[in-house]
């Protein structure tokens, strides 16, 4: 086949393949646009999953008549200047609309605020209708109806019409968090809405709209993020590391106010967390990168969901610092929803009784029954008189005479020491099962895992241990050399030193070699080609050498859980004190190193909410 120019609606077919992947990209891309434009109100309506009808309305600037004509052409923008580095706005290429249009029947409305009357433009399978006048308000208004209906073999790789209807609202909530003034509005055939109302660009408007986003327990459970180094600035919010999910959908990043879906910072945001979370629990963040635009490339994609650092290593390096330090400075704080399980299995529910009658612990109601006048009410014979002697002074002395037994150890019997209810976990007041340290703060009761606590803390100090001073090394007997291709040994040759540091002696050996002189001796037997191997695939993933380290972790971690106060074992209570004093001092504290939390905390107001009283 002789080569030949394509046709422009199939180039913009083509172009759909890779902007228009579903029905969320689509809304993106018009909301995008709003955005661009100055919109403070964006209206979002979809029918069929967004198949059938996407209606984006906004009160931006809008378009002028002459204007309709390019805005469908392809590479035709009024966001970008000369310097293709200087991308300071959501969209720029210029794409989105002719290609929408080369898949759909697509409808512009458009009114600036000078204008007196609105224009229309309609595309529909690449077929373009002369602009027409047509009443509108003031911004735009873009309707795409029967999505695919001009390439109907991509209908077969959509999903059901809820999944699309779920990614639209996703996309959409992804975008609201990084635009708090702006109020959002989506509505769809099942009659559901979500509004989102305008707050403000402060930290506590973003905060506020995160809450509308992600639901009011997160501010709750989340620590504020702000830091910067040399020309990269970090803010947002982190979840506490007892504050977790199952999946990373939950974790927001955003460059220059874009939301993006990069693997460095996902990277990042594990390596953060890696000492304080399970593996299968993920943290809930919401992080906002903002840099010189010059030194992050936006147009990697066409959907511009991926983005590259010029020195990636800076902004992970901050990413994990911010996070870590952000961690530490916090203190130990239990997740509240571990509270709102607690008393949910304290609060009475259906239970078996003895006796008939309704599970709630009352009387039930006896018809038959009916007071008894004055004349005939005999107190002493009454079913209903108070219990017999028993709770009187003279009875109750005998519980003075020794310690009660409800417990399986009691934290001393001298009186409260008011600078210890003043501390974050309190006085100790007693060991339950041989495990559980009951302690009693000014307004709260603590209940802590002993093993899980102490677990942390000598992890704590084997991991300080490690990084005050060089890892030991155990030379090999004969060195260990390791062909790998060229590129990786030239980088494990740039990390030498810092390889170094954690006892493992690597260097060149020829093209497309490296030599092993030293291994930590943590590690001991070791299968050393696969550890440099694996060190060498992730410097080239991620620029970092954390492999070693963690696997030094590990094995700290094993060491701590064996070294740990057993369950089983009594303590006593200056013990028990020591425990909690040594948990408050130290970071990350209120999980274990398997991310399973150390303790939980049961404020008094809940506790009278449990009784009734409040």
């Amino acid at each position: 086949m002789p080569i030949r120019q394509l046709s422009e609606t199939m180039i913009n077919q083509i172009a759909a393949g890779e902007v228009v992947e579903r029905p969320a990209s689509v809304v993106k891309e018009l909301v995008e646009n709003a955005l661009d434009a100055g919109a403070a109100r964006i209206e979002v309506a979809t029918a069929g999953g967004g198949l059938n009808l996407i209606r984006v309305v906004d009160d931006g600037s809008g378009m002028p008549e002459d204007e309709l004509s390019l805005a469908i052409s392809r590479h035709c923008t009024s966001k970008l200047g000369d310097d293709i580095l200087d991308i300071r706005s959501l969209g720029f290429r210029g794409e989105a609309l002719p290609s929408i249009g080369s898949v759909s029947k697509l409808a512009i409305r458009s009114r600036t605020r000078s204008a007196d009357s609105g224009a229309e433009i309609t595309v529909e399978g690449g077929r373009v209708s002369g602009v027409r006048p047509a009443p509108s308000n003031r911004g735009t208004t873009v309707e795409v109806r029967d999505l695919f209906y001009a390439t109907p073999a991509r209908l077969k790789f959509m999903k059901t019409e809820r999944a699309e209807a779920m990614a639209i609202a996703d996309t959409v909530k992804r975008i609201a968090i990084a635009f708090p003034a702006v109020r959002f509005t989506l509505s769809g055939t099942d009659r559901s809405t979500l509004e989102l109302s305008a707050t403000s660009d402060e930290v506590e408007g973003r905060l506020a709209r995160i809450a509308q986003v992600m639901g009011t327990d997160f501010p709750d459970n989340s620590i504020v993020i702000d830091a910067a180094r040399e020309s990269v600035r970090l803010e947002g919010h982190v979840s506490i590391p007892s504050y977790t999910r199952g999946n990373a959908l939950q974790q927001y990043a955003y460059v220059n106010g874009r939301p993006v879906r990069d693997k460095l910072i996902a990277s990042a945001i594990r390596g953060a967390y890696a000492d304080v979370l399970p593996r299968d629990r993920h943290a809930v963040t919401v992080l906002f990168l903002t840099l010189d635009p010059a030194v992050v490339d936006v147009n990697v994609h066409p959907a511009k969901a991926d983005v590259r650092f010029r020195d990636p290593g800076l902004v992970r390096g901050l990413i994990v610092g911010a996070i870590r330090q952000a961690l530490a400075n916090a203190g130990i704080r239990p997740a509240t929803t571990g509270t709102h399980a607690m008393m949910g299995a304290f609060r009475p529910g259906p239970t078996s009784y003895g006796h008939p009658g309704p599970a709630n612990g009352h009387r039930a109601y006896n018809p038959d029954f009916r007071a008894a006048t004055s004349a005939s009410y005999e107190p002493q014979r009454s079913p209903f008189r108070p219990l017999d002697a028993g709770f009187a002074e003279a009875a109750q002395a005998s519980f003075d005479a020794g310690p009660l037994h409800s417990a399986d150890a009691r934290a001393g019997q001298a009186e409260m020491v008011e600078a210890l209810l003043r501390t974050e976990l309190g006085a100790a007041r007693a060991q339950v099962h041989e495990n559980y340290i009951v302690a009693q703060t000014s307004d709260s009761l603590v209940i802590v895992d002993q093993h899980a606590a102490h677990e942390r803390l000598v992890y704590e100090a084997l991991k300080n241990a490690l990084h005050s001073r060089p890892i030991p090394s155990q030379m090999l007997l004969l060195p260990e050399i390791v062909d790998m291709p060229e590129e990786d040994a030239e980088r494990l040759a740039l990390h030498s030193e810092t390889l170094a540091r954690f006892g493992l002696g690597v260097e060149r050996f020829g093209p497309g070699a490296v030599a092993v002189r030293e291994t930590p001796a943590m590690l001991g037997e070791t299968d050393v080609t696969q550890l440099v191997r694996d060190l060498a695939d992730e410097i080239a993933d991620s620029d970092t050498a954390d492999t070693l380290k963690e696997r030094l972790h590990a094995i700290a971690a094993t060491m701590a859980c064996h070294g740990s106060v057993r369950s089983g074992r009594r303590l006593r209570p200056e013990e028990m004190n020591a425990l909690l004093r040594q948990m408050e001092a130290t970071p990350g504290s209120g999980t274990c190193n398997h991310g399973r939390p150390t303790y939980i905390e049961l404020k008094l107001a809940d506790i009278e909410k449990l009784f009734g009283r409040r």
